[in-house]
């Protein structure tokens, strides 16, 4: 048995994913999408920022960050890094000097289903991170095993290499590719929905009668 797996990377996304996904919120894909969806537990770490990026997957035993730090060296620009922690909450495997050779391969962020470090060098460095919480209790080079670019779970959701994450103040999403054009459309239908009943409440209509409650409410009765 391999101690280092490491699938082929995959392929680049298309560049209409980012143009697709560009004013796309999860929440609005969490109206008519019910999977994809990670553990709201993963949260962001201190930010608001939002990220469309392709999925470099990782998995880490508890103390271990070899695969990590040999990760950030084979990264392209705009990757996102997925980390599954094999369910340790122990042991913060992502911190600030991570962070800074992340961010000098231009990354676009990390999701890390556990714990991180430095907060606050982490914002300094900008780069958008997700994660379950804080632990001063780190993780070191112990060369253990590791896995990358394998398919890895990751907020309870499966994520594969090459699939698109989109994350945001509301959480992350899991998409794959072949998806992403028919989701992006119901939700850009949604959210210009929305805008429109933003502008029609402001001018004095009731909610209950635009989304037709008041109606069911009423037929009841």
């Amino acid at each position: 048995m391999q101690k280092y797996e490491i699938g082929p990377p995959p392929p680049p996304l298309a560049a209409e994913v980012y143009t697709l996904l560009a004013d796309i919120e999860t929440a609005t894909i969490g109206h008519f999408r019910h999977w994809g969806f990670m553990d709201p537990r993963i949260k962001p770490l201190g930010h608001g920022k939002k990220i469309v990026g392709r999925a470099i997957t990782l998995a880490l035993p508890a103390q271990d960050s070899t695969m990590l730090h040999h990760a950030l060296s084979s990264l392209q620009p705009g990757d996102i890094v997925v980390i599954d922690r094999l369910g340790d909450l122990k042991h913060a495997c992502w911190g600030g000097g991570v962070t800074q050779g992340a961010v000098a391969a231009q990354a676009a962020g990390a999701i890390v289903d556990g714990m991180c470090t430095d907060p606050s060098e982490i914002a300094h460095y900008g780069l958008p991170v997700w994660c379950r919480g804080i632990s001063p209790i780190t993780t070191r080079i112990y060369d253990l095993a590791g896995r990358m670019n394998v398919p890895v779970s990751c907020g309870g959701v499966v994520v594969a290499p090459g699939d698109v994450i989109l994350a945001d103040e509301n959480g992350v999403l899991v998409l794959p590719p072949d998806e992403v054009r028919e989701v992006a459309a119901m939700a850009a239908a949604k959210q210009a929905r929305q805008a429109s009943n933003t502008q029609r409440i402001a001018k004095g209509e009731r909610l209950g009668d635009l989304s037709g409650a008041s109606g069911h409410v009423a037929r009841a009765g």
